[in-house]
């Protein structure tokens, strides 16, 4: 059989999974050595941005700490398709927690690791947005406000997709849910309500807060090292497009995260203290009409008659994003 050369034209890029790149360069996903934490077998549907973003998530984890982490898990998207009994994905020490307790279960094993003397070990804590910006909210705002150390990581879809795709605080404006309104003047999620979930770790002043995206993975790799290295209470807020509930198409998980960071909606920054830090200024500002029109949740907008108005008060907030992180390179 005749051979053929094979071109790699991708050797000078961050290309996720590349291995002609210098072995400092690589993504943790592309190093034989990764463990793979959240093993494949888990019930996640296609296209699933939420077992995306754990899976990078905890073996960067994993590969900052020499393998020694604990893992508390609320109930929620990730615990149910990662766990169906008697079952697991999981292979790390994992605990799984109420919904809305993880972040004072992992408060516990901190304390317990803290008294064993087992200062090697780390705990992280995990919950979608209805674990965290609802359910959970009191426990977590306690854990910040002790600064006990853990890194609590949110992966936010936006909605409590696990029990049929139902509102939550961290909904956006105009998208529909099974418990917004379905027909009237302005169907979907009404303006004016939820929670800015970074904004609020931040004024607690704790040592370290960031977002990220599955659109940027080498991003949320250098995020999640980062934020093992810091003793203390710890927040990531990831965005995880979930195309179920938001009726996107599966093979366009990554798109639709891309365009919801370049036009705004979705800043990735990085805090210390209460105190921005770091940002990912924009390379190329989209118009929020281009990651609406990629999910059905928003397909009210774009009917016989477009709706204007409400599109355009989405822009506004992307705008008002930009002006407050400083998005936008003005040199």
């Amino acid at each position: 059989m005749s051979m053929q050369p094979v071109k790699f034209y991708q050797s000078g890029t961050f290309t996720v999974g590349n291995r002609l790149l210098p072995d400092a360069e690589r993504t943790v996903q592309a190093n034989m050595r990764r463990t793979n934490s959240l093993n494949s077998g888990h019930r996640a549907c296609q296209g699933c941005g939420e077992a995306l973003g754990a899976r990078y998530a905890i073996d960067a984890a994993m590969q900052a700490t020499n393998n020694r982490v604990v893992a508390v898990n609320a109930t929620g998207c990730l615990e149910v398709f990662s766990t169906p009994y008697p079952e697991t994905s999981w292979q790390i020490p994992w605990m799984h927690s109420l919904f809305g307790n993880a972040p004072a279960v992992a408060s516990g094993v901190a304390a317990a690791m803290r008294i064993k003397g087992r200062k090697d070990v780390k705990v992280i804590a995990q919950g979608g947005d209805g674990g965290t910006t609802d359910i959970g909210f009191g426990c977590l705002s306690g854990m910040f406000e002790r600064n006990d150390d853990v890194l609590y990581i949110c992966y936010d879809n936006e909605a409590y997709m696990n029990t049929g795709v139902q509102r939550s605080s961290a909904t956006p404006p105009a998208a529909r849910t099974a418990t917004t309104m379905a027909v009237g003047p302005a169907p979907g999620n009404v303006f004016g309500t939820g929670k800015n979930m970074a904004l609020i770790a931040m004024a607690h002043m704790i040592p370290y807060v960031a977002t990220a995206s599955v659109a940027n993975l080498r991003d949320l790799e250098s995020k999640v090292i980062r934020a093992i290295g810091i003793s203390g209470a710890r927040y990531i807020h990831i965005h995880v497009p979930c195309p179920l509930g938001w009726g996107s198409a599966p093979d366009a998980t990554i798109k639709v995260a891309r365009l919801a960071v370049e036009s705004g909606l979705f800043p990735l920054i990085e805090a210390e203290h209460g105190e921005v830090t770091a940002r990912y200024v924009l390379r190329k500002r989209v118009p929020v009409g281009e990651y609406l029109r990629l999910q059905r949740r928003f397909a009210h907008l774009f009917g016989k008659v477009q709706d204007e108005h409400t599109i355009a008060a989405i822009q506004d907030m992307a705008d008002s994003n930009i002006r407050r992180f400083g998005l936008v390179d003005e040199g």
